[in-house]
């Protein structure tokens, strides 16, 4: 179960790494107002809190189920995503949007400490030291590597990048009055 489970999610990072260079691109230079914009601008909010609420799930999943011991820093990036998964799944029944700018900041500080995970994990000098004693895991113990190249750290950052873009979709442009 857990090599399928890992396949399935190294497949859909992948997906959302294609999906984040075709989007973001689309939206820095594409300036007309289309279909494509509008539905995600529509349904931007719902896809952030799936996204958020699937990497609640994985996260609890490789914790709980495979046994993996979170490191100090996947602590951290949960303290962001977690809320995330409640707050969006409400503001998204209640068709709130007010919640956007606040949870666009979470998404960010915790997609930083994501960026910080993954400079460290592929070889960067850690200036804020992460847990390899006797009672922590590891911030560079690999767990998960699929496709040459999709850890749980490249995992969090992906879904945090996805939040961040469903989020920023719903910002309202200076011209959108």
């Amino acid at each position: 179960m857990l090599t399928l489970i890992n396949r399935v999610l190294a497949l859909s990072t992948f997906a959302a790494h294609i999906f984040l260079v075709v989007g973001w691109l689309y939206f820095l230079f594409n300036q007309n107002d289309s279909r494509v914009k509008k539905f995600l601008r529509d349904y931007g909010l719902l896809f952030a809190w799936l996204v958020a609420l699937a990497a609640t799930a994985s996260s609890l999943f490789y914790s709980e189920f495979a046994g993996f011991v979170p490191c100090s820093l996947c602590w951290w990036q949960r303290i962001f995503i977690y809320p995330q998964a409640i707050l969006l799944g409400l503001a998204w029944f209640k068709r709130d949007r007010q919640i956007t700018i606040y949870s666009l900041t979470l998404a960010t500080i915790g997609g930083l400490i994501a960026l910080y995970h993954n400079y460290i994990y592929y070889g960067g000098t850690a200036v804020i030291p992460c847990g390899a004693g006797d009672l922590t895991t590891s911030c560079v113990k690999q767990f998960v590597f699929e496709l040459n190249y999709i850890t749980i750290p490249i995992m969090s950052l992906t879904s945090f990048l996805l939040v961040i873009f469903f989020l920023w979709v719903q910002v309202p442009k200076k011209n959108e009055g």
